[in-house]
């Protein structure tokens, strides 16, 4: 009986990392987001009327950070983009929880920062899921 859950276990350590998050609350959270951020489709549609001071959320699963065209970045979000670290759902929602917290421990600097002030204290894995829904155009 130990094997099965030792192979579960290692299984599970074994996959990728995601936010068990539920993608229709975080619909709802994300009005706290769409003051800064908008969410808007390869052909220009505006799926989220927002912001423009944060960048574009389309299809920011799966994409590298840092990356959105005509989006000036602080060097820190520049810098960890370069060094690999693309979008997943639970690190949308690490960073989400306090931007340049996350950015310091990704880069191993704790003057790293980032250009979001906001913290969003609860809901992160929420918002994370919602944003899961518009997948980056292939």
């Amino acid at each position: 009986m130990k094997f099965p859950a030792a192979a579960a276990a290692l299984i599970a350590l074994t996959l990728p990392a995601y936010a068990q998050g539920d993608a229709a609350a975080g619909e709802a959270t994300f009005k706290k987001c769409k003051s800064c951020h908008s969410i808007t489709d390869a052909e220009g549609e505006k799926i989220v009327k927002g912001g423009k001071v944060g960048p574009n959320l389309y299809g920011v699963i799966g994409r590298a950070a840092g990356s959105v065209e005509d989006f000036k970045y602080s060097k820190s979000m520049s810098a960890a983009g370069e060094a690999g670290l693309v979008w997943d759902e639970a690190l949308v929602a690490e960073y989400s929880h306090d931007p340049n917290a996350f950015l310091a421990a990704q880069l191993d600097d704790p003057k790293a920062k980032s250009k979001m002030t906001f913290k969003l204290k609860n809901g992160g894995e929420d918002v994370a899921a919602y944003l899961a829904t518009f997948p980056a155009p292939e």
